[in-house]
């Protein structure tokens, strides 16, 4: 206690019992403190122990989470070399499946201009088709003609067969004829250099009729008696005659030009069935190169 916080005492015993007052009070407190600190002690002492077990169990846990801590670790080492070679396989995989997709893209254009190539011979072919089709019409169209024709000159080649034969005929009497004529043109030159000499010009005319007998049987196409042609009969059927070999003259350049005219059709017909063959054939040809070349692209 400071000096200037004593008081002034009167006597001893005044004194005196300040001072046992003052003990008794700083004794009280003393134990008050002491209690106090016994009792802190014995808390120090259970929070002590309360710690060092909590102290315990908090490096058991520790442990513990070093212990899942380092595994934990390596599990993400783990993961992470997984993740790693996932990684790794996924961009292999995308690589091969990107060059995959430009494969298949390349493919795809090439189909594509291949099913425009095969689109565009389709066309060709079938314009090539109609084109045949209309020429196969035109050519069935002039082969009927020429059938039609060939029909009419087969009848007219008969008619030309009875006509030769007319003809041939008509040539015999003509000759006939002839041979009779110049018999009777030297019977009348005989009867005038030997008009007055009456038997010779019977053995004459004995001779001209033994001459013309074998002429009467031909000319009976052309007279309708036994007495002799006169001359106007004989010039008409000499006219007749040139007029029908004039007639088969015409006739045989017919049948000529309807052979040159079937030749030229069984040409046309050979020609344009070998042109289709050859389409055909260029058509497969040309879709086989066109496949061939697709193989070899892919």
């Amino acid at each position: 206690m400071e000096a200037d916080k004593i008081p002034k005492f009167s006597s001893k015993d005044e004194e005196i019992n300040f001072w046992k007052a003052l003990y008794v009070k700083y004794k009280a407190n003393y134990q008050e403190a002491h209690d106090e600190l016994l009792e802190f002690q014995e808390g120090s002492r259970e929070l002590e122990a309360e710690l060092e077990a909590q102290l315990g169990q908090t490096e058991h846990c520790l442990k513990d989470l070093q212990t899942d801590n380092l595994r934990l670790k390596n599990d993400v080492e783990m993961l992470k070399e997984r993740l790693e070679q996932q990684y790794s396989q996924s961009y292999k995989q995308i690589s091969v499946l990107e060059d995959d997709l430009v494969q298949t893209r390349s493919i795809k254009e090439q189909l594509h201009k291949y099913v425009r190539e095969l689109e565009q011979s389709n066309d060709d072919l079938e314009r090539a088709k109609r084109a045949t089709i209309v020429s196969l019409e035109n050519f069935e169209q002039r082969l009927n003609q020429a059938i039609e024709r060939n029909a009419f000159l087969e009848s007219e080649l008969d008619e030309k067969e009875s006509l030769l034969e007319s003809v041939q005929r008509l040539k015999d009497e003509a000759r006939d004829l002839r041979q009779e004529l110049a018999v009777r043109e030297r019977q009348a030159d005989v009867s005038r250099t030997s008009g007055s000499n009456s038997p010779d010009h019977d053995d004459v005319k004995m001779d001209s009729a033994s001459l013309c007998s074998p002429a009467l049987p031909l000319s009976k196409g052309l007279s309708t008696s036994n007495s002799p042609l006169t001359p106007s009969a004989r010039i008409s059927a000499l006219n007749i005659v040139s007029d029908l070999l004039r007639k088969v003259g015409v006739l045989e350049a017919k049948l000529a030009a309807c052979r040159n005219l079937a030749k030229e059709q069984h040409a046309k017909k050979t020609y344009a069935l070998d042109n289709g063959n050859i389409l055909n054939a260029n058509s497969s040809a040309y879709s086989q190169s066109l496949h061939i070349t697709y193989l070899d692209k892919g």
